[in-house]
């Protein structure tokens, strides 16, 4: 691991020249860090599904990419396509000019059901979009990063990387091999310059919790849980995935940065 430069600790943030590749960049928490790494001064490539005939895609985080005045490239791709996902990062490199600084794996899909009538292919879709996927960006991302000596590589993770939750036997398994994953690369490129880490997201307000927020049990009962009195917002991870993508991380590998309202102190 090359030693952290020598910056005013403001500058160690910046993200100038940059390039990233953001899976799940369209909408909640993938949609606030892409924006927030460009504007730390990342130029962005966004892995989106291709739009269903007959309809207009949502541009919404292109639009304020462009914005800030960033570069944004979009690769179209559906990650349950494990075939297609193998040529995601090739098509990314050509796209951003041969180089990729940056990879955010925040793409997931959520399926509930109690573990006994849990599907095989509920099961397969979930282990092959949270985790496999995952597995094969990251991949890819190595063998460009490892002959370079310099990469961040930031997994989305989760509360049930570290506990089971109730009837997403899928997620949870996933979610938990994904921590695993996290470390085990870390314990074969952090020599190498390159630094692999995770966040675990709390209870946030994003679509994929939809069902929780509108049972009204359920969401009283996490509500008084979380010690911060609120669920958290995708803007909360702004901040956490700028300080993973920069040089301010440089001494920081392997770790599971929670972003939870401190759910997992209490």
């Amino acid at each position: 691991m090359d030693p952290t430069p020598a910056l005013k600790a403001l500058d160690l943030f910046s993200l100038a020249g940059k390039k990233a590749l953001v899976t799940g960049g369209t909408r909640g928490i993938g949609a606030a860090m892409a924006i927030a790494l460009a504007e730390a001064g990342a130029d962005i490539c966004l892995v989106m599904r291709e739009p269903a005939p007959g309809t207009q895609p949502t541009m919404s985080t292109p639009d304020a990419i462009r914005a800030l005045g960033r570069r944004v490239e979009i690769v179209h791709c559906d990650l349950a396509d494990l075939t297609a996902v193998k040529g995601i990062f090739e098509k990314a490199l050509a796209a951003m000019g041969g180089e990729i600084d940056i990879l955010i794996n925040c793409a997931g899909i959520q399926r509930r059901a109690p573990a006994v009538d849990f599907s095989e292919q509920d099961w397969d879709d979930v282990i092959n979009v949270n985790l496999k996927s995952v597995w094969l960006l990251a991949q890819q991302a190595g063998r460009h990063m490892v002959p370079r000596r310099r990469g961040k590589i930031i997994n989305i993770c989760s509360l049930v990387t570290f506990q089971g939750g109730l009837t997403v036997p899928a997620y949870a398994a996933a979610k938990g091999g994904l921590g695993n994953l996290t470390k085990a690369l870390s314990n074969e490129w952090a020599a190498h310059n390159i630094q692999v880490n995770g966040i675990c997201p709390g209870y946030i307000a994003t679509d994929m919790n939809e069902k929780l927020l509108k049972d009204p049990v359920r969401l009283r009962q996490i509500s008084e849980r979380i010690p911060a009195g609120r669920w958290g917002d995708p803007k909360d991870f702004a901040g956490p995935v700028v300080f993973l993508a920069s040089d301010a991380c440089q001494y920081v590998s392997g770790e599971l940065l929670l972003v939870d309202g401190g759910w997992m102190g209490r």
